[in-house]
């Protein structure tokens, strides 16, 4: 029986190559480096027991041998060896090994790919997984026999996907009842397509959680702002006043939000892909100028309909006296919010939308060498 050879796993950087050798107990590694290949021979615990463990590789590209001053690293650890090579040219190796077969013992450890090297530092490593994504990607799925996703991103499509799939349900809803029952069909849209509305904006503050957490970059004051704008106006102005809920206006307020969800979830799934699709991204940027005004429009419509019924039914109004010696008035706080609504409001949001457009519709400046 041949000597045995230890699970090897490797990464690389543009300057370096690293190779975590699975063995224990190692004392003194014979380690041999030269041009393109590299020798290895020690005692140790690896996957055969203790035992004598050897393997020979053969490099794609050749490496700064062991003369050259500090150019292999050794580090013995209790568990594993590590080895760091320096590679003669900065350069991007598409495999480790000369032949395209490598052996079975030889892994890719992924871990690594997140650092310029395989040394700990204390400053900010580059994602080398960015700069390289096709090697990658290649690699991944020629070692694991698939793509791995990350946890996360695997999150915001599901996330996007379903909360696609729910406003183009509720566009489906309110166009087939419209085209069976014509106008007759808008007094009842609240009352068939209400649920799924409400669900679906109460998961919408999950966008607010987003970027506290880091799935997504950006502030949270923005999202935060609009999520609870529309919640206030849907659980506070519709839901809570029954004769509202029959009101033409809410039938175009659903509309208008859900043409711009149809549009938005599309492209944030494009976006977590990479994938540029002009005509999605101009549609996401642009569609906003007529459907955002709308929108606040029915909105403040909803509000300011609705001064009369709380003036009457005085729900949400805290009237003197009371045990915390404090006094409300609903229907006050409703026109403060209008004012609100109608000018700063509407500025904020549009000029945070106009200065985004600036920045995704620019056009592209390409330089081209001259011959």
């Amino acid at each position: 029986m041949g000597i045995p050879s230890p699970f090897v796993y490797w990464a690389q950087t543009d300057k370096s190559v690293s190779l975590k050798i699975d063995l224990r107990n190692v004392l003194k590694p014979d380690i041999s480096v030269c041009d393109n290949n590299i020798k290895f021979a020690a005692q140790g615990v690896g996957a055969h027991g203790d035992s004598q463990y050897e393997f020979n590789l053969d490099l794609f590209s050749s490496i700064k041998p062991n003369s050259d001053g500090n150019a292999t690293t050794v580090r013995i650890f209790d568990n594993r060896v590590e080895v760091v090579l320096q590679k003669s040219k900065p350069t991007w190796w598409p495999r480790l090994t000369a032949q395209p077969q490598k052996p079975a013992w030889l892994k890719i450890n992924f871990d690594l790919w997140k650092s310029d090297d395989g040394h700990d530092s204390e400053e900010e490593t580059r994602d080398v997984m960015l700069d390289y994504p096709g090697m990658y990607d290649k690699l991944q799925k020629e070692e694991m026999g698939y793509r791995k996703e990350d946890v996360k991103k695997v999150y915001l499509v599901i996330y996007n996907l379903c909360q696609l799939i729910g406003f183009v349900y509720i566009l489906c809803v309110m166009a087939i009842r419209y085209i069976k029952l014509d106008y007759d069909s808008v007094a009842d849209t609240y009352q068939h397509v209400g649920s799924a509305m409400k669900f679906l904006q109460l998961m919408m503050f999950l966008e607010v959680m987003h970027p506290l957490f880091g799935y997504t970059k950006g502030g949270v004051l923005v999202p935060f702002l609009q999520v609870s704008g529309r919640a206030f106006v849907l659980f506070a102005m519709i839901d809570a006043e029954p004769r509202m809920q029959t009101k033409p206006v809410v039938f175009y307020l659903f509309l208008m939000w859900s043409i711009i969800e149809v549009i938005r979830y599309p492209y944030y799934i494009m976006q977590l892909y990479k994938k540029e699709i002009y005509i999605l991204t101009w549609l996401r940027y642009t569609m906003w100028i007529p459907l955002y005004p709308l929108g606040i429009v029915c909105e403040a419509t909803v509000i300011l309909r609705n001064i009369p019924y709380f003036e009457e039914t005085q729900r949400f109004t805290i009237a003197m006296p009371n045990e915390w010696n404090f006094t409300f008035h609903m229907p006050s706080m409703l026109k403060m919010y209008l004012l609100i609504l109608a000018c700063p409001g509407l500025y904020f949001v549009m000029t945070h939308m106009y200065k985004l457009r600036k920045i995704k519709l620019k056009p592209k400046i390409v330089i081209k060498k001259c011959k």
